[in-house]
Formats: C-alpha cells, structure tokens, sequence
C-alpha cells in the first residue's frame, strides 16, 4: 500500500492491473539478489524474507472479488502462491483458464466464500483479497489479522485498500513491525468485542 493508502493507481484494468504507477508498489518483492525457497519468482530484501516464507507457509486459501479475477485473466490457470483461489462473483465465467491453480466461484455471498475457504484451508491462514472485499469482510467484522506492506510512495489517487468500512470504528492492536527495503511490513490483530469467538482468516 502507497503511504497516502492505495493498493493501485488510477485505470487498473486489463494489461494495466496495479494501474499508472502501482507497479512500484511490489518493487520489495523483487528488491533482493536471492529467489524465495517457496517461489523464484520473488526475490525479496533478507529482511523482508521472513514476510514472504510465512506468507507461503502460512497460507491455506485465498478469497478475491470477480474484478480481480477479470483484471489479471485468472493469473493464466495460476496463481503465484499457490494454493486455491475462491472467487466472490454474481455469475460464474464461461471459460476459465487452465493451470495449477483451483478456482471455484461463489455466487452466495462472503460467508459462505469464508466457510468454503476456510474447509479447504485445512486450518492455514485464508487470505482476504483487493480493496472492496476486503472492505466487505472487515465491515462484516470476520477478519482477525491485517498486514499491511506500506510502501514510501504517495500515488495521489487509485484505488483505496480503506475506504467503505462503515460507521463503525475497527479498533487494531498492533502486532509486528519490519523496516525493509522499500518496504516496511505492519501487522495488526482486528481487537473482537467481548464474547465474539475468532476466525481463522486474515
């Protein structure tokens, strides 16, 4: 996320998926000498390495908006972390493309996106993605974690990471700070009022 909070500059869409200038954003994944043990395509800075291996240890499924999905062309059949992807749509595609990765598309709502991912998680993290549904599952109060990857770069417009949550303020206890290059990493648990029980998503 930029400093000024966006997660992707202004005209994302297909052929142009972080937008004008959001490209920089994920500069850290790539500012190292040495490929992940978990992927070679990344290559972060030593202290952002820790970051990178829990993200894929940790990691069980991924939850995304249909925009998304629409925006990269479904990662061509694959996805880079690896694990099943759940798709938050109003109509599943006609064609989908072909990899490693599993998609199903979910025509009935978060909750059930969640509980799906959740069951194939096997009890790994789920991963909440892109700005609006992530926004919908922190107004809906079932997001227990939030990392952010803050980046030292105003991008002046785009797309926000927060920005409709509701009237409601998200109290956050903050968790873990790393300083990096280009980089730093910011973990906060979402504090649950009194008598909620925990989810395991993030």
């Amino acid at each position: 996320m930029s400093l000024d909070g966006f997660i992707a500059g202004l005209n994302d869409g297909p052929g142009n998926p972080l937008g004008d200038g959001g490209e920089r954003l994920h500069h850290w994944l790539f500012s190292g000498t040495t490929p992940s043990s978990h992927n070679e395509f990344f290559k972060p800075a030593e202290a952002s390495r820790e970051v990178v291996d829990e993200w894929f240890d940790d990691l069980g499924a991924i939850v995304i908006g249909r925009r998304t999905f629409d925006i990269v062309d479904g990662w061509d059949g694959t996805h880079p972390l690896g694990v099943p992807v759940f798709v938050l749509t109003h109509e599943a595609p006609e064609t989908v493309p072909e990899g490693a990765t599993t998609f199903t598309f979910v025509t009935d709502g978060i909750e059930r996106a969640l509980e799906q991912a959740r069951k194939t998680a096997g009890g790994n993290n789920v991963q909440v993605g892109a700005a609006n549904v992530a926004q919908q599952y922190l107004e809906a109060r079932l997001v227990d974690e939030i990392q952010v990857h803050l980046v030292p770069v105003l991008l002046g417009s785009g797309v926000r990471l927060f920005e409709s949550l509701g009237a409601a303020p998200i109290e956050l206890e903050r968790t873990r700070v790393i300083e990096s290059t280009g980089v730093t990493h910011l973990r906060f648990d979402v504090v649950k009022k009194q008598g909620t029980t925990k989810n395991e998503n993030q």
